[in-house]
């Protein structure tokens, strides 16, 4: 399996990353991530569960057609009624799947989808063989072959439905009275085919696991800042104008903070580029853990220049948010000589809040908060200005 250790280093924090770099060999996430690729794979396999769903009934009427041609009554009508029964399963697992309102009942649906044609299929040849021995059996191969390949189950949902089907197989058989050295060759066929398809399932979900985790940490690379770990510009851009939206249908207000490090050229002059990056990296830790809330949302702009948008507040917490957040950079007491407005690091702050309900541009807002943050570094910096 592919190491990335090489490349992983430069992109920690990151569960992503973490998970990559220990592996996986055993189909196993940590619990948070196994939960996130779970639903993932839900979403992600719905089409799948969909085609496989449809051509499962189409092949069902095709071999009932068959059995047409091969079977006499009377063991042609138990056997046309068992494809009926299996064929009423079929459409209301189809009925519900397709309505995609059942999220959590995809998986068990479609593990009851194979569960019915494996059980339908197994008492098929079992009825079949009391009157022809040589029915074909080689149908319960595909079922398993689907359950491994086609329904997007992970590997140990497709070996517990592959398991369940040959062991109806072999009560059906058993009760068919087949004799036991033909039913200990059939028992070998579907077994060594099953272990082929359980090799493939393995493989084919190791490398959707892989998948998952280089897709998701491509996304947060393309989305973060590299160096604190903040929103960058981009991805601010976007979810400014979803969070708008989401503001205009709430009827909530949202507040803007553009921070700016003062003199912040003077400081990389006087300690070096190194002790610049560290000082950005302990001020994107203070902008991350103000922006707290799930809607909360902490970004650097470039450069020096940082923003914290605040969903669902006033212009009054705004203020004393921002009032916080710029004593605790204070607090920090990170010295610099190069400063005329302070002796240690600080910042300044524009703080500007807006409510679609009252007719906001979502330009505004951002022009509001520029226009706050200039005001504060024209009257002496290290301070906020709303």
């Amino acid at each position: 399996m592919p190491s990335y250790h090489a490349w992983l280093d430069d992109v920690r924090p990151s569960p992503y990353a973490d998970q990559l770099s220990l592996g996986f060999r055993w189909l196993r996430f940590s619990p948070v991530l196994e939960r996130e690729y779970r639903a993932y794979l839900l979403d992600d396999s719905f089409e799948l569960k969909r085609i496989a769903l449809s051509v499962a009934m189409l092949l069902w009427l095709a071999f009932a057609g068959l059995d047409l041609l091969m079977v006499q009554t009377p063991h042609l009508w138990w056997i046309l009624a068992v494809r009926l029964l299996v064929l009423a399963i079929l459409l209301v697992c189809a009925g519900l799947i397709l309505q995609r309102r059942h999220t959590r009942l995809l998986l068990p649906l479609s593990m009851l989808c194979i569960l019915a044609l494996g059980a339908g299929a197994a008492a098929i040849v079992g009825i079949a063989h009391l009157a022809d021995p040589n029915y074909p059996y080689e149908g319960l191969l595909l079922v398993s072959m689907a359950a491994y390949f086609l329904v997007g189950l992970r590997l140990s949902e497709a070996l517990a439905c592959a398991l369940a089907v040959l062991l109806l197989y072999v009560g059906a058989e058993w009760l068919a009275g087949l004799p036991w050295p033909r039913l200990i060759n059939n028992m070998l066929f579907l077994l060594f085919g099953n272990l082929m398809g359980a090799v493939g399932c393995y493989l084919l979900e190791y490398k959707s696991r892989e998948h998952f985790l280089v897709s998701r940490l491509m996304r947060l690379l393309a989305d973060r800042d590299s160096l604190t770990g903040l929103h960058n510009r981009r991805s601010f851009n976007r979810q400014f104008e979803r969070l708008w939206r989401q503001a205009q249908r709430d009827g909530q207000s949202l507040a803007l903070l553009l921070c700016d490090i003062d003199h912040f050229k003077a400081y990389n002059d006087h300690y070096g580029h190194q002790a610049g990056d560290t000082a950005l990296q302990r001020v994107g830790a203070l902008i991350e853990q103000a922006a707290r809330r799930p809607l909360d949302m902490g970004v650097r702009l470039g450069g020096e220049e940082f923003a914290l948008l605040l969903f669902d507040i006033g212009t009054e917490e705004a203020r004393r948010r921002a009032e916080a957040l710029r004593l605790a950079l204070v607090e920090l007491n990170i010295a610099h000589q190069g400063s005329d407005s302070a002796s240690m690091l600080s910042m300044s702050i524009g703080v500007a809040c807006l409510s679609p309900s009252v007719g906001g541009e979502l330009n505004q807002l951002y022009e509001h908060a520029d226009r706050a943050l200039y005001e504060a570094k024209a009257f002496g910096r290290n301070q906020v200005v709303a």
